[in-house]
């Protein structure tokens, strides 16, 4: 048996929490960065056909980044439940720069033939791992060191830094295409986005071996119980079941706002590239400042609630905002929309993750939030692109919203049966402030 929890550290949680963040900052730069320059290096890596058919092909390859995610998060939250959350931290964000160093550095088709796109893939396998288990070590570190009245507030923080670097790949992105021509930008210039991630992954890396611990996962090794896979689907089946159903819905709608939407003001609204860039940076930055108000909304009225909220706006809202997103004549109405449609999906994002630290016991909370989560995730999320472009290619575009709205509805029914877990959870009551571990 382990010891409880050790004596308090002198580490501040606000610092643990701000070091934790930088590190998920860090990790969604370089994952967004991806998606951000996919229009700029499609045609190296697969250069045949038309803009369309490279986009898919880019697409493709964000997609199998996230079939590994599952695989990562399986491994990693088993690695964050029996060596440390903040081990679990470390060890992402090291992944994540090899990836991003591996795109910068691959020769194009030209140079190298299928080798171009077969790094490319291996890149974005790596970064997959990274990614599924970040999720679940980042989640589970920052509600663990929450004081329990603003767990709601102290979680939104990762999608404030998730977000965060979406916005940090978009503003590089804005800056290359303000400094570099586009004929710079597609040639070379997008090779420099991949660099600055590379750079800033291996210097957090440092940053979170210094983290403090939380005492949960002192307490849920001195539980005597293990992590692993058959003891999730043994002892936990409808948290498990629960984490993938409530995620189906929200993952879904984040990465067609999100990811794709900035696709979508291209080949359907018929926005230029840098427009696209500009609406998608004011829409995001706001929905980043939102997402801490909505948590500590969810610590003054709880949880589902919100969920339910973004389920009902999701399933009736989806379909008429991506059509009047497209048939956008000016830049303006185009953010107002997508912000719209950001807001709705704010009662998912801002609060997810304490949702789901909040089903599962301490010694296997980190593999319970990022399996199930991660699955969810390679299924509906990072599929999300690549079924708007195909069926956009198919002359099918309109089906993509009716999809998207229709897995809103699913969720909305788990979302409605499920108790709120702000008040029945098994998070410990106790505040956090004198119960984190030493280093």
């Amino acid at each position: 048996m382990q010891p409880a929890a050790s004596p308090p550290h002198p580490v501040s949680r606000g610092r643990s929490i701000i070091g934790g963040s930088l590190g998920n900052f860090v990790e969604w730069y370089d994952w967004y960065a991806y998606s951000a320059f996919s229009v700029y290096f499609a045609r190296h890596f697969f250069p045949d056909g038309n803009t369309t058919a490279q986009l898919l092909g880019t697409a493709a390859v964000f997609a199998v980044g996230f079939l590994m995610r599952p695989l990562g998060a399986w491994l990693m939250g088993n690695y964050a439940d029996r060596h440390g959350r903040k081990a679990g931290l470390a060890l992402s964000v090291a992944m994540m720069g090899g990836g991003s160093l591996l795109i910068a550095l691959t020769p194009g088709t030209e140079s190298i033939g299928l080798g171009a796109p077969a790094l490319l893939l291996v890149a974005r396998l790596l970064q997959g791992l990274s990614v599924g288990g970040e999720y679940g070590a980042s989640a589970t570190y920052l509600s663990e060191m929450a004081a329990r009245k603003y767990r709601g507030l102290t979680s939104s923080v990762q999608y404030v830094t998730l977000i965060g670097g979406q916005l940090a790949a978009l503003g590089v992105q804005i800056l290359l295409q303000s400094i570099l021509s586009e004929t710079a930008l597609e040639e070379w210039g997008w090779r420099i986005a991949f660099l600055i991630g590379a750079i800033l992954a291996f210097g957090v890396y440092w940053l979170r071996r210094g983290l403090a611990e939380t005492a949960d996962f002192a307490e849920g090794k001195a539980s005597g119980k293990r992590s692993g896979g058959m003891a999730l689907i043994r002892e936990h089946p409808r948290a498990a079941a629960l984490v993938v159903t409530l995620t189906a819905g929200g993952t879904l709608a984040f990465y067609a706002y999100t990811t794709y939407m900035q696709k979508y003001l291209v080949n359907t609204a018929g926005f230029d590239r840098p427009t696209a860039a500009l609406v998608m940076t004011g829409a995001l930055a706001v929905f980043m400042l939102a997402q801490p108000l909505f948590g500590l909304l969810s610590d003054r009225v709880g949880r589902r609630p919100l969920l339910i909220g973004f389920g009902i706006g999701g399933t009736l809202f989806t379909v008429p905002l991506f059509h009047a997103i497209g048939s956008a004549s000016a830049p303006l109405p185009a953010f107002l929309l997508v912000l719209g449609g950001l807001m709705i999906v704010s009662g998912y994002t801002a609060i997810n993750a304490i949702v789901k630290a909040e089903l599962f016991p301490p010694h296997i909370r980190a593999l319970g939030v990022a399996l199930p989560y991660a699955i969810a995730n390679a299924i509906f999320g990072g599929t999300a692109e690549y079924v708007a472009l195909w069926l956009k290619d198919a002359g099918h575009e309109p089906l993509f919203f009716w999809y998207v709205a229709g897995m809103c509805a699913v969720s909305l029914i788990a979302y409605w049966r499920m108790r709120d877990t702000a008040r029945h959870g098994t998070m410990s009551g106790a505040d956090q402030e004198s119960r984190m571990s030493p280093s």
